[in-house]
């Protein structure tokens, strides 16, 4: 027997998240239809429907955020002479975990990628330029993945970033070449960083 079709089409919305077969979007969507009260399911609908106006990019450092610049930019506490560079903001959210780093971000949104089309100009670079142009940045942590897109894109700043004054380092491969900061556990996150080594 086929599901109806309001049915089906949750189950092939909740398809569209990575790691969810079919299986787990039915369960989820028969959840929703039979566990989930109508005050709480408009609630969510809600919420749902307005993430993307609620939410958007700092202005500085690129990072996701619900004001601009974010909270991370604008704490007066932090280190405003490093920038750690990472891929994507769930790097910033793993780091920020640990609660072990107190400099800056700078959000790149992806990795030069030439088979898939992405060069630097589709990344955040222009921004980090103008950053170090204008703020008194002393180091750069380059954080991008053990990946061969993330050490191209290491490889592309720390070639722009070598003729200036400002130290660039790489985190240390407390990290498994291949794996991406938001599957590594505490410990191995918080090495990497403390071992981080000049590029």
């Amino acid at each position: 027997m086929n599901y109806p079709n309001a049915l089906e089409d949750l189950i092939l919305h909740f398809m569209k998240y990575p790691g969810i077969g079919r299986k787990t979007a039915e369960r989820y969507a028969l959840h929703t239809l039979g566990k989930i009260d109508q005050e709480d399911l408009d609630d969510f609908a809600k919420v749902l429907a307005s993430v993307k106006s609620r939410i958007g990019k700092c202005s500085v450092c690129g990072h996701l955020t619900d004001s601009d610049p974010c909270s991370i930019c604008s704490d007066n506490n932090r280190d405003k002479e490093t920038i750690l560079v990472v891929e994507s903001p769930k790097d910033v959210f793993a780091i920020e975990k640990l609660g072990k780093y107190r400099g800056g971000y700078h959000v790149l949104h992806g990795a030069i990628s030439p088979v898939d089309g992405v060069g630097p100009d589709d990344l955040n670079l222009k921004s980090l330029w103008t950053r170090l142009a204008n703020e008194p940045i002393k180091e750069v942590i380059i954080a991008t993945s053990a990946t061969q897109e993330g050490e191209t894109t290491a490889m592309y700043i720390h070639r722009v970033i070598a003729a200036t004054d400002v130290l660039v380092t790489r985190i240390g491969y407390g990290m498994p070449v291949g794996g991406n900061l938001e599957y590594a556990d505490d410990k191995t996150l918080a090495k990497a960083l403390e071992y981080r080594r000049k590029f």
